[in-house]
Parts: C-alpha cells; sequence; structure tokens
C-alpha cells in the first residue's frame, strides 16, 4: 500500500518537486549539524592545547571540582595607579625621608639600628584569612620591606567579618592579591611574593626557600587546619627557621585570656592541643612560641557542634569539604579575635627581629588565687577522709590549678553560687561523698576520686556551713537550701558535664 502511495506522488510533478524540497532539507540540515559538531570539536582542542603541562615551573594543587581562586581580575584605576607607583618605589624611585617620615613613630620607639633591621627583613606568611591579613598590615605598616604571602584561597562574602582589608569589590579574588593591592597603596616600597598556592609538605621547601638570596628571617603560621599546621611548624624547626603560630580564635571572645608562650604550655587550647600531639609523634615537644587562648567554653557560649545525622546519610562527608582533611563545618568566629590573635603575632615578630626586649608572663595573673582555693580543697578532702577514719596523711586530689580556673571563672564566672558574692571564693563537694572515695589500690599513693562535676563555688564561710551541716552532718541539700539555689547547682553540674564530654 505505502509503495503504491509512493509510486503515484512520485509520477506526478508537484509530487516530484515536494520529495525534492524534502531532500534538499535534510541534506542540507545534516551538513549544518555536522559543520557545528567538527566546529566544536576543534574549539574543544584548541582549549585542550593552550593548557601548560604540569612541570616544576607551572605547579597545579587539585582542590574540588570548582578549582581554585583565579589569578585573573580586573583592576581599578586606582589599582593600576597603585600599581606603577608600587613598581617604581621598589626600584628605587621613592625618596628614603618619606618614608621615615611615616615610619617615625616606630622610628623613635625601636631606635634607628631596631627600624633599619626591620626594614631590611623578610616575612614569610602562610594564611592570609583573618589572622594573617591583620599581621601582614601590622608589619607592612611597621616598615618590613619584604613579604611573601602563602594562601590558596579567594576572599568570600564570609571573609569580611574578619578580614583586615577585604572589601566587596575583593569578593573572588585571590587572598594574596588582595592584601598586596591594598598594601601597595600604604606602603609602595614594599615587595610582596604573592604564592596563590595551597602550603603542604611536599611544597615547603620550595614556598619556604630564600627571597632575592634574603633568608626568611620570620615564618608566621596562620593556617586554620591542622595538617597543613604541623607541617610548617615541624619544617621550621627542623630547619631552624624562626617561626610563631597563631592557634585557635574560633569559639573566642575574652580577649583578656590572649597569651603568647612556648607550644607546650598552650594546653587549653583544642587547636593547640591537637597540633601538639601530632608534633610530639614527630619529635617536636617544644621551642614553638604560639598565640592562643585559655579560655573555654561555658554556658551560653559559641561551640564547634558535631554535623547533624542527616549529613553523614548523605554519604561521603569528607567531599564537603574545600579540600581533603580540611573542615566541612563553618567555624563561629568573633571577627575582633583573630584580629587580637593576628596583631600579637605581629608584635611579637616585631620585637624578636629588633631586639626589643621583651618578657611575656607565663600564667595568669589569678594563679595565686587559684593556688589558694586548690589549697583548701585539698584541706577539705583531708578533713573528709578522717571524719571517715581513712588515714589522710600524703592525701592527693586529681585537680589541678587549670580546672580550678575552669570552674571558678567560666562555669562560675567568679561568683558564689550561693549569694553571688565575688570575694573570699573556694570550691566545696556539693554532695556528701560515698564511702570509699580514698582510691588506695596503688602502692604507696592515696587520691580521692574527686571530679569537676562534684564541686560548685562558695565564698569561705558559706564552704564551712556546708561543710558542718551537710558533708559531715546529718542535713540534706533541701534542709539548707531553696529549690531555685539547688536548681541553680544542677543546671551548671549538668552543662559542666555536657562541656567536658
Amino acid at each position: 500500500m505505502s509503495a503504491w502511495f509512493i509510486s503515484r506522488i512520485t509520477a506526478s510533478h508537484r509530487g516530484q518537486l515536494i520529495t525534492t524540497a524534502v531532500v534538499s532539507g535534510m541534506i542540507a540540515a545534516g551538513a549544518v549539524i555536522s559543520f557545528q559538531t567538527a566546529r566544536r570539536r576543534y574549539k574543544v582542542h584548541d582549549l585542550k592545547a593552550s593548557i601548560p603541562d604540569i612541570s616544576q615551573e607551572h605547579v597545579a594543587t587539585k582542590l574540588t571540582e570548582y578549582g581554585a581562586a583565579a589569578d585573573v581580575f580586573a583592576p581599578s584605576k586606582e589599582d593600576e595607579h597603585s600599581m606603577a607607583l608600587a613598581v617604581r618605589a621598589r626600584q628605587g624611585d621613592y625618596d628614603d625621608d618619606l618614608i621615615l617620615e611615616q615610619l617615625a613613630r616606630n622610628r623613635v620607639f625601636l631606635g634607628d639600628e631596631g627600624l633599619s633591621k626591620l626594614r631590611s627583613s623578610f616575612i614569610i606568611i602562610v594564611g592570609c584569612g583573618g589572622v594573617g591579613s591583620h599581621c601582614a598590615a601590622a608589619l607592612t605598616r611597621s616598615g618590613v620591606s619584604k613579604i611573601r604571602l602563602i594562601d590558596f584561597d579567594q576572599v568570600t562574602l564570609s571573609s569580611l567579618n574578619r578580614h583586615a582589608l577585604a572589601t566587596l569589590a575583593d569578593v573572588g579574588t585571590p587572598k594574596v592579591h588582595c592584601i598586596r593591592r591594598r598594601l601597595e597603596q600604604v606602603t609602595p616600597w614594599t615587595h610582596f611574593d604573592c604564592r596563590n598556592e595551597l602550603f603542604s609538605k611536599k611544597t615547603a621547601a620550595r614556598q619556604l626557600t630564600a627571597l632575592d638570596g634574603h633568608a626568611p628571617d620570620f615564618v608566621i603560621d596562620a593556617i586554620d587546619n591542622i595538617e597543613s599546621k604541623v607541617a610548617l611548624l615541624h619544617y621550621c624547626h627542623s630547619h631552624e627557621i624562626p617561626v610563631i603560630s597563631s592557634m585557635g580564635a574560633g569559639c573566642k571572645s575574652d580577649p583578656t585570656r590572649i597569651l603568647i608562650g612556648d607550644i607546650s604550655a598552650s594546653t587549653d587550647d583544642p587547636l593547640s592541643k591537637a597540633t601538639r600531639r601530632k608534633l610530639r609523634a614527630l619529635g617536636v615537644k617544644d621551642g614553638i612560641p604560639v598565640v592562643f587562648s585559655g579560655e573555654k567554653t561555658g554556658p551560653g557560649k559559641a561551640q564547634l557542634l558535631p554535623l547533624p545525622e542527616e549529613e553523614y546519610k548523605k554519604g561521603s562527608v569528607g567531599e564537603l569539604g574545600v579540600l581533603p582533611d580540611f573542615r566541612v563545618r563553618i567555624l563561629p568566629v568573633l571577627g575582633t579575635m583573630p584580629a587580637i590573635f593576628g596583631l600579637a603575632v605581629a608584635n611579637h615578630v616585631i620585637l624578636e627581629i629588633t631586639g626589643y626586649p621583651h618578657e611575656y608572663l607565663t600564667s595568669k595573673a589569678r594563679d595565686k588565687m587559684y593556688d589558694g582555693i586548690l589549697g583548701s580543697l585539698l584541706g577539705l578532702e583531708e578533713r573528709l577522709a578522717r571524719s571517715r577514719g581513712e588515714d589522710s596523711l600524703g592525701l592527693r586530689i586529681p585537680i589541678t590549678q587549670d580546672d580550678v580556673g575552669y570552674l571558678v571563672d567560666d562555669v562560675y564566672r567568679g561568683r558564689s553560687v550561693i549569694s553571688g558574692l565575688s570575694t573570699r571564693l573556694c570550691l566545696t563537694r556539693w554532695n556528701k561523698p560515698e564511702d570509699g572515695f580514698v582510691h588506695k589500690r596503688t602502692p604507696g599513693q592515696k587520691n580521692t576520686l574527686l571530679q569537676l562535676k562534684d564541686l560548685v563555688c562558695m565564698t569561705k564561710e558559706e564552704a564551712a556551713e556546708h561543710e558542718k551541716e551537710i558533708l559531715k552532718g546529718d542535713k540534706n541539700l533541701e534542709d539548707l537550701y531553696d529549690t531555685k539555689v539547688i536548681d541553680a547547682v544542677n543546671e551548671r553540674i549538668r552543662k559542666e558535664e555536657i562541656f567536658e564530654r
């Protein structure tokens, strides 16, 4: 039937014209499609051919499928003018008297010799986020003439709450170039060596090398990734390169707790704790100065929570990170704290390079008070042991000075839980200890089974009455305190158990 129909159509002149038009259209469409396919293949071939091979001269690091920040950006007229002035200044076309006038306050503070050392120094900053950017700004304004900036990341909108120099116009550009562009407008004579790269153990030797024959006078660690941080600190320690490390500013809010000391003394900082553990495995126990905070988490404070269970169910959690082994959660950061950390780091570097005398406090000003509270707590445990017929000679307690400071300042806010008074404070057991609370199973050692959750903060007068009526007497807590006080203590103990875990 179909053959008969086709033969009828083609037999007529009109049918032949229609058939010819249809066939011609099909041939033309096929030719266009073939041309477009060939053109696309040639473009893809040319694009692939334009990508250079990876070599020693061309370093590439695999990030996510989205890649790293691009080095290409469109400078503004102001940027172009600043860059041109910076080029001329670095070539010597800038009056030295103007530089000294700009650095006049540093000059009278450090002296001519000290300022000269600072001006001729070469500093490497690894990590150009909140801490690194403030550190770079302070060092540049103080007169450092050569700074190498190393960071693989780009400026994001969330960077603007803590970055020293980034603006909305910088979002999407590499952090190293953002810092260079802004600081060239302040000190055009400073030479910035920008490395838009990821720091790692494999690249350490190349990234920490000399600049124009000048070995680094100091390396600053402002990295927030533990693996990279450990690699940097271990390399510097092994090669005797002066280095200082910034520990965690996330979840911190108390600037009075920020300290500078050896990494072996930074016991209260979680990031320092993890870094110190890994360095110890590599044979590095001390000898690295760090800026850290002794502030501990507490009720109502920001903290890094575990990922929700639903995120684990979606698949590999590691794919959520920018890079393998990088954190996959947003860290709560108060914008002022990274700035204080960065300025403290810069201050240390300036004093070290110029030889300016400096001695940091190795302990908190309240240490004497903590020692007194610790002593009175030991006395309480000895009295309780004797009241139970135990030998209290040589008795020890598993509580340290740091534990005392944590309970008094962070858990009880430096006030008595009974009256709210802040003077003559001490720690005491809340509940009567159970029989056998003195541990004597280890030969030659006696200690009480005391835990942080067992202790509350009171004034010495309140603690004396509490000891007489509750710990040694027959009264219950309800007989001595109202419901409000008991509920407040139970809530503090409950939260302390959570934060301790």
